[in-house]
């Protein structure tokens, strides 16, 4: 049992890179939390896929006991957050569940729009906020400026920035005492009715689902029974924890503590993120604030390439389902691709994770169609209807007007490639909303529409600012525009997985490009194929393939010319006859190549 004034609570928040898994690191070694030997990189960090890109994925969480130099024994708890701006919803329920904040800046690049969604989740949290100046190790590092930098872009005071290097462990002492003596204890009464935050979750094969919980009032001990507020289910806890990385039993959590618990719960799904725990009976009925579930924002389809490897991809999928709450999946069949899933990520990177752990840790190959946002569709007769796949668009007599998802989208960018940037904005139809300067850096903001940022926004971002300017976007709602769905025939049939949504006034650039690209893909066959991009009945763009020819009067010679004349006419006639009822085979790396637009 830990006093109340013995406890800080606290996350790290950063950009992605800035090094806050490495300082995680450092400080649970400086308090001797993990022995030397036991010690590896990223601790943290337990999926291979998190190692590998050197980002984290799920927050984690570890108790550090630390005697402080006024002699006193502190716990610390320490939340990992991510610092994409995928999992920024892990993020901003995490800062619910603790009291203060370290702001890590690398004191070499300084403050990137990560770091400012992060750290504006804090704010929002009420948060004590701590600055960091990392990396003062590496020769390009300036804390002067980038301590400025602080004060003007985020209006933190950093005069007393602690200075680190979490490589190597300097000033780790220093920030441990900041922990202790500049971040608050965390309240709650031990006598008030249980009242917990349900932080996180996640399966384990023996255990069932292990529910990572901050309790705010009254004590959790093992035995007892529980209630999910958000669905009135009832569990009994089968044991109660703490992480030192490793997991530790205990027999009761007290107010300000946080740990985990399992109580034989099946899924996930029924443990929702943010949620309130009580007691069965004489529990608290007020639901703690700030609960949402996670919205999925980006759709696409998943299809193994071997049609025959569909059960293992449906075994692969739930699996998933059971340890990531915000992926929602469901069954649709393509007459291209066959069967596979229709799924729901919460942005890009969500995406090619999932698909990533997909095929590494279940080997198998996906063909992974082009990704749309959900549309609204307002019917005539004033129902509105949710449009999830440009496939399943209803009839436009029926449509009164369609409206799309919009973004804020916030990018700091060194000047010299602002015009590159804004230029790139605009072809993506956005309206710019404010431009402002810190230091060097151009930060600007920006209204986009979400399904011009989903295909490959990040990437042409990347290229024309060689890599210097990050980004950070949240919804803000939907919007009406001219939108319509573009269609594309091969061989007068209409391929399901290549239609897709665009605004009208791009709609024919976007079709030439797709159907001159299909041109180069799809094989010659012994007939004509014409490849159309359609709006309604209306084609827009065109190319033909052209057939592949045989001889067929190498075997005439000499004779009158009738002979060759009427062996010419008999081919012609095949061909005709061949278009008519002869199916095209469009290669799989045809669908992918030519799913990865806009270049």
């Amino acid at each position: 049992m830990t006093e109340l004034n013995k406890i800080r609570n606290f996350s790290i928040v950063a950009h992605i890179d800035h090094g806050k898994s490495t300082l995680a690191d450092r400080l649970i070694q400086e308090t001797g939390t993990v022995k030397d030997r036991d010690m590896q990189e990223q601790m943290l960090d337990s999926m291979d896929i998190e190692r590998e890109r050197g980002i984290t994925i799920k927050a984690n969480t570890v108790r550090i006991d630390y005697k402080a130099d006024d002699g006193e024994d502190y716990v610390l708890n320490l939340i990992d957050t991510p610092g994409h701006v995928d999992f920024a919803y892990e993020v901003s329920r995490s800062m619910r569940a603790v009291e203060g904040s370290l702001l890590v800046v690398d004191s070499s690049q300084g403050v990137e729009a990560q770091t400012l969604a992060n750290v504006y989740h804090a704010m929002d949290a009420d948060h004590e906020i701590v600055s960091i100046l990392n990396k003062i190790d590496l020769p390009a590092s300036d804390c002067d400026r980038v301590a400025e930098q602080i004060e003007d872009v985020i209006g933190l005071d950093a005069t007393d920035a602690i200075q680190v290097s979490a490589k190597t462990g300097q000033g780790i002492r220093e920030t441990l005492e900041a922990i202790v003596t500049r971040l608050p204890a965390p309240v709650g009464e031990r006598d008030a009715p249980l009242k917990a935050m349900l932080v996180d979750s996640w399966y384990d094969a023996y255990l069932g689902v292990i529910v990572l919980v901050r309790i705010i009032d009254g004590v959790l001990k093992k035995g007892e029974r529980i209630k999910m507020l958000s669905n009135s289910s009832v569990h009994h806890v089968d044991r109660i924890g703490v992480f030192k990385p490793q997991r530790e039993e205990i027999a009761e959590l007290g107010p300000g503590e946080m740990g985990f618990l399992t109580a034989s719960i099946k899924q996930v799904r029924d443990t929702r993120v943010g949620d309130t725990i009580t007691h069965e009976k004489k529990g608290t009925d007020e639901a703690l604030p700030g609960f949402k579930p996670a919205q999925p924002v980006v759709f696409c389809g998943l299809f193994p390439v071997d049609s025959a490897e569909f059960e293992d991809l449906r075994d692969a999928i739930d699996k998933l389902a059971l340890n990531d709450a915000s992926f929602s999946f469901e069954m649709e069949t393509s007459a291209a691709l066959g069967f596979g899933f229709r799924c729901g990520f919460l942005g890009l990177l969500h995406l090619e994770v999932i698909r990533d752990r997909i095929e590494r840790e279940y080997n198998i190959e996906l063909i992974t169609t082009a990704p749309s946002v959900i549309y609204h569709i307002h019917m005539k007769d004033g129902t509105m209807q949710e449009l999830h796949n440009p496939a399943d668009m209803p009839d436009l007599t029926f449509v009164d007007h369609m409206q799309e998802p919009r973004i804020k989208a916030t990018i700091l960018v060194p000047d010299e490639y602002l015009g590159d940037v804004l230029k790139l904005c605009q072809d993506r139809r956005g309206i710019q909303e404010d431009l402002t300067y810190a230091g060097t850096r151009a930060m600007v903001v920006y209204d986009l529409p979400l399904n011009e940022v989903v295909f490959d926004f990040y990437d042409r971002l990347k290229s024309v600012t060689k890599g210097y300017a990050s980004f950070d976007y949240q919804m803000t709602g939907y919007r009406q525009d001219h939108l319509v769905k573009m269609s594309i025939l091969v061989n007068d049939e209409p391929v399901d997985a290549l239609s897709t949504m665009v605004h009208r006034d791009r709609a024919e650039m976007r079709g030439r490009a797709m159907v001159e690209k299909l041109k180069d893909l799809i094989p010659r066959h012994m007939f004509k194929i014409p490849i159309q991009a359609a709006i309604g009945g209306k084609v827009i763009a065109r190319e033909t393939l052209s057939a592949m020819r045989k001889d067929v009067t190498a075997k005439c010679y000499g004779g009158d010319a009738t002979r060759k004349k009427k062996l010419l006419e008999k081919q012609k006639a095949g061909k005709k006859k061949m278009r008519q009822f002869g199916k095209v085979d469009i290669p799989q790396e045809a669908f992918i190549s030519a799913l990865k637009m806009d270049s």
